[in-house]
């Protein structure tokens, strides 16, 4: 007879090889065809709403690995939320305006970008973006995220232009901003100005001069040591370009200065400095005087070049850790310049224009780029025996974010928000702390930023965005917008988009006779320069969470990489507080950039760039939903092919162990055959009090975003406590005992619990495979169609016990050591399976008093023929851990069963069935055979 068919095998469809990159597809489509999204949205209706607002990435480009990090994470959070009980929408959201466009459209364009005007350059642009639009949601769903793909917001979109252009007419009109002529970031590559947000810093090289300026008054009356002599303050700069702007050299009000005579000069610099600088300058002199910086408050010194003088000033802002003590200032290329400028009423002066050419007022540099001029004006300085000495320094230098090459300071006429009309930095800093921020560093982090941030300088001299909406008399200046001006801006915008700042003539945003309200002109123009774009973005909330039916506002979450605490986080922080009093979110979380296995950036020059359609390719996207998962995103993200291939074996051991719980379940009917709890054997309800710990433990580390805890938990579960052992230890009664019996419908019982509680679990980050293994289930009409529609399991409370975990944790320690000893023996060649192994073991003490009362427990959990007491074993016995315990491993007595493989005394018992143990023939009774 053929015993193997009285056998209770396991058999499922659900594949053990995965072929993730050819399923997911499939099951990408399924969802698109069934609408799964919209099937979602409508079950989950009437909950508590969770909105998490999407910050849009740029369409510029495929997506790369850190938009990847960033939606994967966001789609955990969503779906976790959708199982935590609530009704989560998600609008996608893309950055559609920008000089990357601009740029890309120029270079498309070629010549022709001359013979277009301007309306049809934009119509360029925009055609562009929703080309990379289309291009990364298809990226992006691939990834298993899932959302309203549909219907996404568009910065570009006529309703999304019209509330960021009605976002700057409210800032206009609660007098927040200001248009003024002050130093601000300037790309001379891109001819614009830069927010604080759009400036990266890298190591730059400069030239480093010691520069004298000759005093061009009398001094001897404040300082005796001078008389008679050719006095000099002694600056030191990096920016030798800028000199042409000097118009003042700034002390610290609190340093003493020094008087050191060098040979026939006396240089004048800051006491405590004097010695270091002649050092540098191999220069030997003697301090002969001392005094305070205000002797020489309100004094002049010569200009060293230009034919004019540069007053002595006095600034807090001056430090002892490089230089001289006594600072070049040029209002017109220096914030802080600019301050102390203000305060003593000089010019801001600027002889650069937006190309990084120099003016007419640079005087014999007019024409030159300030490049080309930096070594000319150290040659004329040391002709003119000024220049005491030069050299190269690298240190930190601004440069632009999108061409990478070095900005300045230049003083333009720009539009700004202040961050002091109307208390914004105030009402902005009082907001953070109403936040609650992921990690809690990010406080600190963005506090410090806007703490010390300068004017929002909000204007672009580019083509490519939302206009600014100010309408200017030509005579004063005067802007005239007022409500009725603004209230034709938004009508317009809403049905034409920002282009109808450029296709309508002025005279359809005043009315008929409108005459300046200041000096009674009635000429005008409009303002040609565009928002910044982080304007745009940062007015989301307004144009989306508050124009979207289904969201609302104050989103309940932020999401985005680190950097956006300067940017998204920030600009979207200022735009809420001015025109609303609170921050747009409740909460911010904040994830790390992705970098290679060592730590460094991802470079295409170093060649460590790893790309997310590769991975799929390879993998599957969920590999990646796992990395994800499995990486502490508050740190920088590791990625390699080695840690792919690592979380791909990890993946394989959850994948199997769910294959193996479906497996065992082909004849399970859960309504029919489930064992009441209080029925199942004591193992059962270990495992499931096991069980019930992991599902705290997982949705907890959901609701704090705590993901890599999810991800370890799940696999040490899976791999450890349930296939290395659990599962291990069922086999013999799901195989080998009658189908219907109790003990093992009470071990699927558990299984099911398993596998449904698992899928369940791991549904936010494995969401494709949790969708595959949740179609093979035993059907049941109480459980969700999809397990996207799906709850987190139901919390047992009654089901956690610990003293039952600690004694299972201390079966568990003596079947180790069981377990130990059967593989030296094996390796010795005693045993081949364990169970062909009789176990004899020797304890004493409280142990032996444990493992007496606890016998018939550990006989069925050690897997092997035989276990028996014995009082004959010595120190050549195993001895391990475990104190008091000796164990012995021999070839068990009797034949083996052909049925369930055990070696017994009673196989042969039966003429019928000589091959089968008193047991198998037990159940072959029972099946009628």
């Amino acid at each position: 007879m053929d015993y193997r068919a009285t056998l209770n095998l396991p058999d499922t469809k659900f594949k053990m090889k995965a072929s993730l990159a050819q399923r997911e597809p499939e099951l990408l489509k399924k969802w698109e065809d069934e609408g799964l999204y919209a099937r979602v949205q409508e079950a989950t209706k009437g909950r508590p709403d969770y909105i998490l607002h999407d910050g849009p990435p740029y369409a510029n480009g495929h997506i790369h690995i850190g938009h990847a990090l960033n939606k994967i994470l966001k789609d955990i959070i969503l779906r976790s939320r959708r199982m935590a009980g609530f009704h989560c929408p998600y609008v996608p959201g893309w950055d559609c305006h920008g000089l990357p466009i601009e740029h890309n459209v120029d270079k498309e364009l070629g010549g022709r970008k001359r013979e277009i005007d301007k309306l049809a350059f934009r119509g360029a642009c925009r055609d562009y973006a929703r080309k990379w639009v289309k291009a990364q949601a298809e990226e992006f769903k691939r990834l298993g995220v899932l959302g309203d793909w549909e219907r996404p917001y568009l910065t570009i979109d006529y309703r999304y232009e019209a509330a960021t252009a009605r976002e700057f007419n409210r800032f206009l009109a609660s007098g927040a901003v200001v248009r003024s002529k002050k130093p601000v970031h300037w790309c001379s590559s891109c001819g614009t100005a830069l927010a604080e947000a759009e400036v990266d810093y890298a190591d730059h090289a400069s030239h480093s001069i010691y520069v004298k300026f000759p005093v061009a008054e009398d001094l001897t009356a404040a300082l005796p040591a001078l008389a008679g002599k050719k006095a000099f303050v002694v600056i030191w700069t990096t920016t030798p370009w800028t000199l042409p702007a000097n118009l003042a050299v700034a002390l610290h009000p609190d340093y003493t200065y020094a008087v050191c005579q060098v040979g026939e000069e006396s240089l004048i610099m800051a006491e405590d400095l004097a010695p270091q600088v002649l050092a540098a300058l191999g220069l030997s002199g003697q301090v002969t005087a001392t005094f305070a910086a205000a002797a020489l408050e309100g004094r002049h010194c010569r200009h060293p070049f230009l034919e004019r003088d540069s007053l002595v000033v006095l600034a807090d802002y001056v430090t002892l850790d490089a230089g001289t003590g006594c600072v070049h200032t040029a209002p017109g290329h220096g914030r802080e310049d600019y301050l102390t400028g203000l305060r003593y009423g000089l010019p801001i002066l600027a002889p650069v224009d937006g190309r990084g050419v120099f003016t007419e007022e640079a005087g014999p540099y007019a024409g030159m780029t300030i490049s080309a001029a930096n070594p000319l004006i150290c040659e004329q300085l040391s002709q003119a025996g000024l220049l005491l000495g030069q050299g190269k320094i690298s240190h930190s230098y601004p440069h632009c974010w999108r061409c990478k090459r070095p900005v300045i300071f230049r003083a333009t006429e720009q539009w700004f928000i202040s961050m002091e009309e109307n208390g914004l930095r105030q009402q902005a800093l009082a907001a953070i702390d109403q936040v609650t921020w992921t990690p809690r560093w990010g406080r600190e982090r963005i506090h410090g930023m806007v703490a010390s941030r300068p004017d929002w300088c909000l204007s672009r001299q580019r083509a490519w965005g939302v206009p600014i909406t100010a309408i200017l008399c030509v005579k004063c200046g005067t802007v005239q917008n007022d409500e009725g001006v603004n209230a034709r801006i938004d009508e317009l915008f809403r049905k034409e988009g920002a282009d109808a700042w450029y296709a309508r003539g002025i005279s359809e945003f005043l009315e008929s006779g409108h005459a300046c309200p200041g000096c009674g002109g009635t000429e005008f123009r409009k303002e040609e320069d565009i928002l910044d774009v982080w304007f745009d973005s940062g007015t989301s909330h307004a144009a989306v969470l508050e124009e979207r039916s289904e969201l609302s506002s104050p989103a309940d979450l932020y999401l985005e990489g680190s950097d956006q605490h300067r940017g998204w986080f920030q600009s979207s922080l200022l735009a809420s507080v001015g025109n609303r009093g609170r921050a747009p979110y409740r909460g911010v979380l904040t994830h790390g950039f992705v970098v290679d296995e060592h730590g460094r950036k991802m470079s295409k020059s170093v060649g460590n760039v790893v790309a997310p359609e590769k991975i799929i390719k390879q993998h599957g996207a969920e590999i990646l939903r796992l990395w994800v998962a499995s990486e502490d995103y508050r740190d920088d993200v590791k990625i390699s092919d080695r840690i792919i291939s690592h979380l791909s074996d990890a993946y394989r051991k959850i994948r199997n162990t769910i294959r193996y719980l479906l497996s065992n379940l082909n004849d399970f009917d859960p309504a029919h055959d489930r064992v009441e709890y209080e029925n199942l054997p004591e193992i059962d309800r270990w495992a499931l009090s096991q069980l019930e710990g992991l599902r705290a433990r997982i949705v907890a580390a959901y609701e704090s975003f705590e993901f890599h805890v999810i991800y370890h938990a799940l696999q040490n579960f899976c791999a450890v406590t349930m296939s290395a052992f659990y599962l291990d230890i069922q086999k013999d009664r799901l195989y080998t005992a009658a189908p219907a019996s109790r003990e093992r419908r009470a071990a699927q019982t558990v299984f099911h619990e398993l596998a449904n509680s698992i899928l369940r679990l791991m549904a936010p980050v494995l969401s494709f495979t949790a969708a595959e293994a949740w179609e093979h289930l035993p059907p049941d009409s109480n459980r969700e169609p999809e397990v996207a529609l799906a709850l987190f399991p139901a919390p047992h409370p009654e089901r956690h016990h610990p003293e039952l975990e600690q004694k299972w944790e201390r079966l568990t320690a003596i079947r180790r050591e069981l377990t130990r000893a059967l593989e030296l023996a094996r390796a010795a060649k005693v045993i081949g399976h364990s169970l062909e192994a009789e176990v004899r073991v020797m304890a004493s003490g409280e142990l032996a008093g444990f493992m007496s009362d606890n016998w018939a427990t550990l006989r069925s959990i050690s897997i092997v023929s035989e276990l028996s007491w014995a009082d004959d074993l010595g120190p050549d016995d195993y001895q391990g851990e475990l104190a008091g315990l000796v164990v012995q491993v021999r070839p068990a007595l009797g034949e083996k069963c052909e049925r369930c493989w055990t070696r017994c005394p009673t196989v042969g018992e039966s003429s019928p069935h000589p091959t089968l143990c008193r047991r198998c023939l037990g159940v072959l009774a029972e099946l009628g055979l």
